[in-house]
């Protein structure tokens, strides 16, 4: 700091010695090489970070909600929670951030997204990723083996957000689990259930929800010839083909992750395939695919999900894609995902995904990973993407260029006469007491035409005027008051 306030005096001082040679008017030469130890000596001095312009701004992968989506977002969430409960969830809430070890190791190659925190009084932390590992981590620390929660809260990802799709670094996570040990594929069903009634509700398009198991892409890995060591980073290349053509996902296979061209071919032969429960069927029958214990465990868990589904009515929103493959590391029996579908651009073609909008799966050894026993609690959950679905909902609106109101207020308390405010105040405190949601101006004498247009523009239902008498002039010595007249209630 001395240093360059010793350099910002040179320039001072070099400043003053040209500007006094201009007045001068000394020879164009001396000028210039004064000019010049000036510029030199600026040089030195570089730029005043601390006098740089600060950008006001939010954080990159962050926004901002105005009342209007904020509007929007609590419709939505009105619509999943009242699902939730409905289906005898309870609901817990957990801390932002957790102990770093918490996190690491769930999440595959996505562990690189995890926000670190700087070291506070010894603990390293992170801020959470998802909502799944926490609630793993809280059954285990209360030796829960039983429980139905939903959790929606806000977590945090080092992502390359994409606003415009809906996503962030910042994001809200609507999650709902059952954990327990209960008969298989019911509480898988039942899940599904949740995902379909959701996005029925929501009214935000057709959308199909693909459904696979890990046992059978393990198994299917095992038959084609895949490593054991690499089956997860060749999981994490197969989830890529609902984004990128097979040739690109092949390439990667070979070029980046070292396997031979005959192998990547194999998988491809099965990811490449997507169906009904006859797609189950017919692999129940695969020569080799059948002969693997952990596939056939897998194949013959989706046939009784399929006929679970059937029970519920959705099985034709269902669909077996052997190419859903769920990056995270902790899913190890079903998985599945809700895309919304777009209308196809030619007849006979069949729809496309145009992003997913819910995920989940089966997680049966997270519980044991926090657990000092390795105890485990076999557990299935949903996840529903809110930010992408705000994102539809509100671009629909606007397109519609519907109005929506971003207040409850039912009753707004107006005056058609001056000198009323006391009567004002008294009515629109009765109103609140009575539990009923009202306002006025906050004015001691508003125009009557201001109070209507606040009315109109706030979408309020109804008005409450306090009248008046008309005015009444003095008798002899004795004057009358102007008293409050009669209420009036406009809708």
């Amino acid at each position: 700091m001395a240093e360059r306030a010793a350099l910002e005096e040179l320039v001072r001082l070099q400043g003053e010695r040209v500007r006094g040679l201009k007045q001068q008017k000394a020879s164009a030469e001396q000028i210039e090489e004064e000019v010049a130890k000036l510029l030199k000596l600026k040089a030195q001095l570089g730029p005043d970070e601390g006098k740089q312009k600060f950008v006001l701004k939010t954080p990159k992968g962050t926004r901002d909600y105005s009342p209007r989506q904020m509007a929007i977002r609590e419709k939505v969430f009105d619509v999943i929670i009242s699902c939730f409960k409905r289906h005898g969830a309870e609901v817990i809430d957990t801390p932002v951030f957790e102990l770093k070890e918490t996190l690491t190791g769930k999440y595959g190659e996505d562990s690189k997204l995890i926000y670190d925190l700087k070291d506070q009084g010894g603990e390293l932390l992170s801020l959470r990723y998802d909502l799944t590992v926490p609630f793993a981590r809280y059954l285990a620390m209360n030796k829960l083996t039983n429980i139905k929660r939903y959790h929606i809260a806000k977590v945090y990802r080092r992502d390359n957000p994409a606003m415009t799709r809906g996503r962030y670094r910042e994001f809200y996570q609507c999650d709902f689990d059952i954990a327990g040990q209960f008969d298989p594929m019911i509480p898988d069903a039942e899940c599904l259930k949740i995902m379909c009634e959701i996005l029925s509700s929501l009214q935000i398009g057709d959308f199909l929800v693909k459904v696979n198991d890990r046992r059978i892409l393990d198994g299917m890995f095992a038959i084609c010839g895949v490593p054991d060591s690499k089956f997860r980073t060749i999981c994490s290349s197969v989830d890529k083909l609902d984004k990128v053509s097979w040739e690109e996902v092949k390439n990667e296979m070979v070029g980046e992750k070292g396997l031979t061209p005959e192998v990547a071919d194999h998988i491809g032969d099965y990811v490449q395939q997507h169906g009904g429960v006859s797609l189950v069927e017919q692999l129940l029958q695969d020569p080799k695919l059948s002969q693997n214990k952990q596939a056939l465990e897998g194949l013959e868990d989706l046939k009784l999900l399929f006929e679970y589904l059937t029970l519920f009515g959705i099985a034709d929103k269902i669909s077996f894609d052997l190419s859903l493959a769920r990056g995270l590391d902790y899913y190890t029996g079903v998985i599945y995902e809700a895309v919304l579908l777009q209308t196809p651009v030619r007849p006979g073609e069949e729809p496309l995904g145009v992003g997913s909008v819910a995920a989940g799966g089966r997680y049966d050894g997270l519980v044991g990973m926090f657990d000092p026993k390795g105890r485990k609690v076999p557990c299935v959950g949903l996840s529903i993407g809110v930010e992408r679905i705000f994102s539809i909902v509100e671009q629909r609106l606007e397109a519609l260029e519907e109005k929506v109101r971003t207040t409850e207020t039912q009753v707004l308390v107006a005056s058609a006469q001056k000198r009323l405010l006391e009567e004002r105040l008294k009515l629109v405190s009765e109103l609140w007491d009575a539990g009923i949601k009202a306002e006025l101006l906050y004015k001691k004498n508003p125009k009557l035409l201001n109070q209507l247009q606040y009315c109109e523009e706030a979408g309020i239902p109804l008005v409450a005027i306090i009248g008046g008498c008309p005015k009444r002039r003095p008798c002899g010595r004795n004057q009358k008051e102007n008293k409050p007249g009669p209420l009036h209630l406009l809708s």
